[in-house]
């Protein structure tokens, strides 16, 4: 069987949610929803393109009109796994289910997790709270110099965090420490996603954190679609964050980005490359820089750049190539807290060959998308997941 598509553009806007998922109030998210929110919040979104393809069909956003003769094939996913961060819904679109959730910790790390910690690396921990990088530097970073305490803060996400300078912890020493606290995090009862070694120079008042930032993320806790498309010799080209989330597991070519306007040069750049199999780009910025801070307008804003966008995708997207638009969790930028939020994502399915897009049935789990692409590529499928590629007519 040849490919039905050659290359798969698969498009994670990084937490952006189209309403509460059924089971939201178990999260403590009801009445949670991300884009409606937002679209409310602007009064009216301004995103003609998402709305060609369908986007206000799935669940109507204030100032986007549902398309007549929708582009793309649209409906909704519900997760499936137990848990609502980046790793588990990336984890789950290709095709696993995670029923261990990460933990975040919105008061810090335990005290025997930091008390182990200390006596491990012979130094003491100064923070030991959710905080943002630049902000506990200025807090932290003089205290640090004079004691060489490890500065150890976490985010709304799962993740541990060490910031050390490069002066007082060299940097080999930052990044043992750190694998080290791999080590100790492992524990189902800690369950975190990643640690990441944070070191900087500088005077107090003038700190810069440098590009020697390490990630020591976790494994998926299985084999991926990734996997399969690597080992039968295809491509999996991963832009943004897309190579950490997955620990490098089936990627062939990593492409690094440092904004959501450079994650769309970058995919435009994959779509100019002879390839055949998989580019995955993740839009962190939706989600990193607004909706954990709570902020819909720059969340709005950020979601019109990227409409704006898309016409350059468009044009450059041949007919025997697929792209599928989507999320991997919500991160509704008025619910309360600045946790990530329960809640359904869009799917859109678009493919220059397509006569007019429909609407497909509501996904009961992510890890469909894994199993379309598998199914594609006439690669292994994953365990889980059902392909909706026949439904592409």
């Amino acid at each position: 069987m040849s490919n039905t598509y050659k290359r798969v553009f698969l498009v994670v806007m990084d937490s952006v949610g189209i309403g509460e998922a059924p089971d939201a109030e178990k999260f403590g998210d009801k009445g949670s929803h991300t884009l409606g929110h937002i679209g409310e919040k602007m009064n009216g979104l301004n995103m003609p393109n998402m709305g060609k393809l369908g986007l206000s069909n799935i669940e109507e956003i204030k100032g986007i009109a549902p398309a007549e003769k929708p582009m793309a094939f649209y409906t909704k996913m519900e997760e499936a796994s137990n848990g609502k961060d980046t790793m588990t819904g990336h984890w789950e679109i290709m095709g696993l289910n995670i029923q261990t959730p990460f933990q975040v910790f919105p008061d810090g790390f335990p005290d025997e997790l930091i008390s182990e910690l200390e006596s491990r690396t012979g130094r003491k921990v100064i923070g030991n709270k959710p905080a943002s990088g630049t902000e506990i530097l200025v807090e932290l970073g003089e205290e640090h110099m004079k004691t060489g305490a490890l500065i150890v803060y976490t985010s709304a996400d799962s993740v541990l965090q060490i910031a050390a300078h490069e002066e007082i912890v060299p940097i080999e020493e930052l990044y043992d420490i750190c694998k080290i606290a791999r080590e100790l995090t492992l524990d189902e009862k800690y369950m975190v996603g990643r640690v990441i070694a944070r070191p900087f120079t500088g005077e107090p008042g003038d700190f810069k954190r440098t590009s020697n930032r390490h990630d020591y993320a976790l494994k998926p806790f299985g084999r991926t679609v990734m996997n399969a498309l690597k080992d039968s010799g295809l491509d999996v080209l991963a832009i943004g964050k897309i190579s950490d989330i997955y620990d490098g597991e089936g990627v062939t070519e990593s492409l690094r980005t440092v904004s959501n306007m450079d994650g769309m040069d970058k995919l435009l750049q994959t779509l100019d490359q002879d390839f055949t199999g998989l580019s995955f780009l993740n839009l962190v910025d939706f989600d990193a820089l607004f909706g954990h801070r709570r902020d819909p307008e720059g969340y709005g804003n950020a979601l019109e750049e990227y409409d704006a966008r898309l016409p350059e995708v468009f044009e450059k997207l041949k007919e025997d190539d697929l792209l599928i638009i989507t999320a991997d969790h919500g991160n509704d930028p008025v619910h309360y807290g600045t946790d990530h939020t329960r809640e359904y994502v869009p799917l859109l399915v678009y493919s220059k060959g397509m006569n007019e897009g429909k609407e497909l049935p509501v996904r009961k789990t992510f890890a469909d998308i894994g199993a379309t692409v598998a199914e594609n590529f006439n690669v292994k499928m994953p365990e889980h997941g059902t392909s909706f590629l026949k439904e592409l007519k």
